[in-house]
């Protein structure tokens, strides 16, 4: 079995100056190259807390909050927020800091998925997380939150799919900005 682990066992923080080549057409850090940093550090905290290789299975509520520019320092700060027997829900928050005002802005919060593998790439349980303030309790009880609401939207998906037809839908896309031109 497992010892638990407390959640400062496994905070992360990777930082990496932001330079020209990250930048996308509009002259802003392209929104790929945040991610890949979030999912490395979000590999890096899970494999922390899990002792074994761990990998992500799934990327929630990525949203770009501020542009991050170029010649920025940006921060990437990783916690375990949740543990189910094999899954780790790892929570990353992202501040860009402009080196020359000193000014530190917020640009992202995310939740990354991972699942803990053993040697043979199975699923290994993880220890169980100790919690030791209220604002570890409360991303924990968060975190619970999110994969019930996940559980819920995932199964009212399947309804819509399964129950979709042209008919029942043409009056919802009424005043949505799209042209239906089906051919007979």
């Amino acid at each position: 079995m497992n010892k638990a682990k407390p959640v400062g066992n496994s905070k992360t923080t990777i930082t990496e100056l932001m330079i020209p080549s990250y930048a996308n057409f509009g002259g802003k850090i392209h929104g790929g190259i945040l991610l890949s940093l979030m999912d490395k550090v979000a590999y890096a905290c899970a494999s922390k807390h899990a002792g074994t290789y761990c990998v992500t299975v799934s990327v929630d509520t990525v949203d770009f909050l501020q542009p991050v520019e170029v010649g920025e320092l940006v921060s990437m700060k990783a916690s375990v927020n949740y543990v189910g027997n094999t899954s780790l829900v790892v929570g990353i928050k992202v501040v860009a800091e402009n080196v020359k005002t000193g000014i530190v802005k917020h640009t992202n919060t995310s939740y990354l998925t991972l699942v803990a593998k053993d040697e043979m790439d199975k699923p290994v349980r993880v220890p169980k997380l100790i919690l030791k303030t209220q604002d570890e309790v409360r991303r924990f009880v968060e975190a619970i939150r999110r994969k019930t609401l996940k559980q819920e939207i995932k199964r009212e998906m399947g309804k819509a799919k399964s129950a979709f037809t042209i008919d029942l839908v043409m009056s919802h896309l009424e005043n949505e900005r799209c042209l239906i031109q089906l051919k007979a």
